[in-house]
């Protein structure tokens, strides 16, 4: 055990070493924050999907997390000011599964030739948490438009499309794919993992954090 664990350390303090780097507080602050872009901007600006009431709860657990990732980035070695950090990207990353996990279920039941009881659909009225308006703030981003568990593009008639954007329509015409031609890997299951992948590289980093914490504390009692 003594042989394993001595072989873990020079991991431990590699990954503690970047949790104290800035730069992997804005890497992860900055892909939350691309993949709110892509959604806004690219699936619902540019090809027309419609944001459910889910869609923008993970909106904005995506950016809960980029928040803390930038209060942190702040100054990493300022323990009040990483502790916020780690504060907010567990608190939305944890609420991103949840909102994910619920986008499963309803998009699993949707698309689903049996009928399945106790899966409630989606409100046009959504509840942001601590009862934050941010569908009246910024309705652009935050106001569902569309029906969960459906994502297929919805193209108004007077649009005249691209050829691109014609191509990406089609693409997606039976709703968003990871690959779309197997329909594997829904938006709701990438979401899913991605606030999973997020969950675990934050325990990861605060654990080796906690171990080199706890290894200079008895370092300096001595």
């Amino acid at each position: 055990m003594e042989r394993l664990w001595g072989d873990l350390l020079p991991l431990v303090w590699r990954v503690a070493r970047w949790q104290d780097s800035r730069s992997t507080w804005l890497v992860m602050a900055f892909c939350c924050l691309g993949l709110v872009g892509i959604g806004h901007y690219v699936l619902e600006r540019y090809i027309y999907m419609q944001p459910c009431e889910q869609c923008v709860y993970i909106r904005y657990a995506f950016l809960i997390i980029a928040l803390g990732g930038f209060i942190a980035a702040i100054q990493p070695s300022n323990k009040a000011l990483k502790t916020m950090g780690y504060v907010l990207a567990f608190y939305g990353a944890i609420r991103g599964i949840m909102f994910s996990l619920r986008l499963c279920d309803i998009h699993y039941a949707a698309h689903s030739d049996e009928l399945i009881f106790g899966v409630q659909g989606c409100s046009a009225l959504p509840y942001f948490d601590f009862g934050l308006p941010l569908d009246r703030w910024i309705p652009s981003l935050f106001r569902p438009v569309g029906d969960c568990g459906f994502d297929s593009p919805i193209v108004p008639n007077d649009v005249a499309l691209s050829g691109f954007q014609k191509w990406l329509i089609d693409l997606y015409a039976q709703g968003w794919y990871l690959i779309p031609s197997e329909q594997f890997g829904n938006m709701a299951q990438c979401c899913l993992f991605a606030f999973g992948l997020c969950c675990v590289c934050l325990g990861a980093m605060l654990l080796a954090y906690l171990i080199e914490s706890t290894s200079l504390d008895s370092r300096q009692t001595r």
